[in-house]
């Protein structure tokens, strides 16, 4: 296998001022990249700024909510200022608006859906044509969620944005490969500020931040861990060796690393002349009824006490 060297790689990374999005960042600078840092808060993007700099990497900040193709085309042109090119792309800008169906507002809706499906797609848009000008490849990498793959009580707004950005990422993995641009989905799995509002994962998070490792039954068995465990995938879905990656789903957390399923029919039955209501009725529970799919997120399995 090739070793895992970005030198002379340029990366525009979206909300990479914390969490996931800051662990990404440093991981490809510390691979040789050059990365244009993406916040809404200034302070942050240029603290984040300061952290890969002073560990021997290149970065700028740029301060922008994604969402808009304004947005999208000042985060290329900054990476092409900069550093003169674009050749990696990671849309990881995110917002949550959690709230039932029947509670959910226009408003909760618009702004989740704007932030993470239009920001990917107009930050996508705007490097897919960067990179076709370049004319030497190029990489996006999309950054989905669980929820996106089986769905999740109470999001809406960001379920149906997740499933989209894999939708997405499969359908541009064709409509980009004669331009040799890889485009694949990650699904990652950590402690964040958004998992540690889970109680379940709360008390193990708050001992990791005590310094205690997490357990190995949610490192291996439930893939849950450090946002930099899902940074490693980043640098090398970037790299010469996942050149012949794409169009896929890939999942990583803590110890474990996964390839979702596409969507795909699992079960059939026929009628001679096609269906009726009632022949579906008397059909269905024996037929595709019989073994139903799940559905969400499933429960996390802790030992027995």
């Amino acid at each position: 296998m090739p070793s895992i060297d970005l030198t002379g790689k340029v990366a525009v990374v979206t909300g990479s001022g914390r969490g996931l999005g800051l662990a990404y960042a440093h991981a490809l600078a510390a691979a040789g990249a050059s990365v244009v840092v993406n916040d809404v808060d200034e302070a942050v993007a240029e603290q984040a700024v300061k952290a890969i700099t002073a560990a021997g990497g290149s970065a700028v900040a740029e301060v922008v909510p994604v969402g808009t193709s304004e947005a999208a085309d000042r985060l290329v042109a900054r990476a092409v200022e900069e550093f003169g090119r674009l050749d990696i792309l990671v849309t990881n800008a995110g917002i949550l608006r959690d709230r039932v169906l029947w509670k959910m507002t226009d408003d909760d809706f618009d702004a989740v859906i704007t932030t993470h499906l239009k920001g990917t797609f107009t930050c996508a848009r705007a490097a897919a044509v960067r990179m076709r000008e370049q004319g030497e490849g190029g990489t996006l990498i999309l950054v989905g969620s669980p929820a996106g793959q089986r769905g999740n009580f109470g999001q809406t707004n960001y379920s149906a944005a997740k499933a989209g950005i894999a939708a997405m990422a499969r359908t541009w993995s064709m409509e980009l490969s004669r331009s040799g641009i890889t485009v694949n989905a990650v699904v990652p799995v950590a402690a964040t500020a958004m998992t540690e509002t889970i109680p379940a994962f709360a008390p193990y998070i708050e001992a990791m931040k005590q310094g205690e490792p997490l357990p190995d039954f949610l490192r291996k068995g439930e893939g849950f861990g450090t946002p930099e465990d899902c940074a490693a995938l980043i640098p090398f879905l970037a790299s010469e060796a996942a050149r012949g990656v794409t169009g896929q789903a890939i999942g990583i957390g803590g110890d474990k690393v996964t390839l979702w399923s596409h969507p795909q029919e699992i079960k059939a039955a026929y009628a001679d002349g096609g269906w009726a209501p009632d022949t579906l009725a008397d059909a269905w529970p024996t037929s595709l009824g019989a073994e139903p799919q799940t559905v969400g997120v499933p429960a996390p399995k802790f030992p027995e006490a």
